[in-house]
């Protein structure tokens, strides 16, 4: 493919599709609890490549990495802070080698689980960390970086600063949402969308949006509140295949792929522009986003046809 910005070619084509869910899938797979999945990517390289490969038969246009836990600060719990550049790398190469030129290879950064604020380590420890993790997918072979399940305003700005500043890589960042007893949506620590959204556009996110949350029908919610405060900027949702039941300690999620596809209409009448999973969705999952995705603009292409005069 082209190596347009993914900005320019979810407004080109109207929609894309990214990926699902990798800690489902690498559970599946033998990951036990209170394993490193990001250690797969030295361990069992072709169970990480073989999840890759199988969102991009589904029709994914993006791809992710196994590297949510990557920073040297998330490692530390397993003994492995000085491996993490080596694991960044592995991970988007795995990817890359995967697909190929065929779909864009996003590297997937998740929260250091340290509030800046409240954490013993400096901004500039967490600053440092992100960007390590940043310049280790990039080398790697990732197109752009995708900074996600945040929370913290000020930990998604620091990690979206160093993002952009150590790769000059596009950035996704994207913010997880839960419902509130008086309704609405808001971050564990009290972000709305709009507000978050905000946080991240200041910081120089290209892309700003929603992950995980409480399924599908919460992310319309999510991503309408979203909308006004984007200036414009593409949206990502990528929601969790509902809350999960744990049925003989394995996570269960109770929406299926039609479920799924059945919302993305109103995803995409919501203002989202590229739609994808994540906890519990599998590459089941995102083949009937894509037919979904599909059907949508082919239809919404037909109705903008002007008559024959």
């Amino acid at each position: 493919m082209a190596r347009t910005s993914i900005a320019a070619a979810a407004k080109e084509r109207g929609a894309l599709v990214s990926d699902g869910a990798w800690g489902t899938f690498l559970f599946r797979r033998g990951l036990g609890k209170g394993q490193c999945p990001e250690l797969w990517c030295s361990l069992r390289p072709s169970d990480v490549r073989d999840i890759a490969s199988s969102y991009l038969a589904s029709g994914a246009d993006m791809i992710g990495t196994n590297s949510f836990g990557g920073t040297r600060i998330r490692l530390s719990a397993y003994g492995l802070s000085e491996r993490a550049a080596e694991l960044n790398e592995a991970a988007a190469r795995l990817s890359r080698e995967a697909v190929g030129s065929r779909a864009w290879v996003v590297g997937t950064m998740g929260p250091t689980g340290k509030i800046p604020a409240l954490s013993d380590l400096t901004s500039e420890e967490i600053r440092d960390a992100f960007r390590e993790q940043a310049i280790a997918l990039a080398r790697g072979g990732a197109d752009a970086l995708c900074i996600e399940t945040m929370s913290e305003a000020d930990e998604a700005a620091i990690a979206v600063r160093a993002a952009k500043e150590a790769t000059g890589l596009e950035v996704i960042c994207t913010f997880s949402f839960g419902r509130t007893p008086r309704g609405g949506y808001r971050t564990l620590s009290g972000l709305s969308p709009g507000a978050a959204a905000a946080a991240a556009l200041d910081a120089g996110a290209d892309i700003v949006g929603a992950n995980c949350g409480d399924g599908f029908a919460g992310m319309i919610e999510v991503i309408k509140a979203m909308r006004p405060a984007a200036r414009g900027a593409p949206i990502a949702a990528q929601a969790n295949a509902g809350l999960p039941t744990s049925v003989d300690g394995i996570d269960t999620y109770p929406e299926g792929p039609e479920y799924a596809a059945a919302l993305v209409p109103a995803m995409l009448g919501s203002g989202v522009d590229v739609v994808g999973g994540c906890c519990g969705t599998t590459p089941a999952h995102v083949a009937a986003i894509r037919r979904a995705v599909d059907e949508y603009l082919a239809s919404w292409r037909i109705d903008r046809i002007p008559p024959l005069r």
